[in-house]
């Protein structure tokens, strides 16, 4: 294998911005790494979710950060480092020189792991280089709940790229329970977050109100709480919400995640916009 693989990947992404190229390269190598996981356990034990999990397999259109992933039960000892080797191997079969940083909290539920390149800007072919004429370095972020709300249910998907591999991943009710919480609870402004829900709100996308119940009970204000949430009280709480944000910060957070034919877009993002988006999937439901 050689980076010529990755540069092929790249060159059908057809960038038209450095941060577009950024954003290509760090989806391709997320790809790798979950390549990677599905050569060992891992997805035996977890299972992928978040906003990147919806982007490789489910077509999201936006491109996202982080990787984040599930256990599929309470797994207190679950060790994240025990799958970097192979992570890193299978990276620098492509090119990379990976860097693993481990940066979990002792104790915490969170396992997460970083990932920094800064060797394979440097011999890729960019449309799009910085002012030095390179390309930023390549930087992923790893996170595993290991301590999950409920046992949630997982689809088993595949993924062609860099070769064919199957993965475990969060059934789209129990993703959708997963963003409310996020939408819910997250004490700030984050336009990710909103973008998704309009791209599970346009598809009527089921939520799992007994995960969304068990994740509000365990973490965010209503932590301890044991709200038995169904769809009335769920649209309430949206509601309040989508009334309390600054739709401007939330504008802004978004912008460097979508490609240019979708920012004209965001000019219609605001509290109408989003209540009637709610209304019309309530209505649905």
């Amino acid at each position: 294998m050689s980076v010529k693989i990755i540069q092929d990947r790249l060159d059908t992404y057809q960038c038209k911005s450095a941060q577009e190229e950024q954003n290509a390269l760090r989806e391709i190598t997320q790809e790798v790494v979950l390549a990677a996981l599905s050569r060992t356990s891992f997805f035996k034990h977890a299972g992928f979710q978040g906003g990147t999990c919806l982007r490789i397999f489910y077509s999201l259109n936006r491109f996202s950060e982080d990787m984040n992933f599930i256990t599929r039960k309470p797994l207190p000892d679950f060790s994240v480092d025990a799958y970097m080797k192979n992570i890193c191997l299978e990276l620098e079969a492509f090119g990379y020189q990976p860097e693993v940083r481990d940066r979990s909290i002792a104790d915490s539920a969170v396992k997460k792991m970083f990932i920094k390149d800064d060797a394979l800007g440097k011999v890729l072919r960019l449309n799009h280089p910085g002012s030095d004429g390179r390309m930023q370095n390549i930087k992923i972020k790893i996170e595993v709940d290991t301590h999950p709300p409920m046992v949630s249910r997982f689809d088993n998907k595949f993924c062609d790229f860099p070769f064919a591999f199957s993965a475990a991943v969060q059934e789209l009710a129990g993703l959708f329970a997963g963003k409310i919480h996020a939408l819910l609870c997250r004490d700030y402004a984050k336009g990710r977050d909103w973008y998704d829900f309009l791209w599970y709100t346009a598809r009527g996308t089921r939520v799992d109100f007994e995960f969304l119940s068990a994740a509000l009970n365990q973490s965010g204000p209503w932590t301890g709480s044991h709200i038995a949430v169904d769809q009335h009280w769920c649209i309430n709480a949206l509601q309040e919400r989508i009334d309390s944000l600054d739709w401007k910060a939330v504008r802004r957070d978004v912008l460097r995640f979508i490609k240019p034919n979708e920012v004209a877009s965001l000019e219609v993002w605001g509290r109408e916009f989003f209540l009637d988006r709610l209304q019309r999937y309530a209505e649905k439901q």
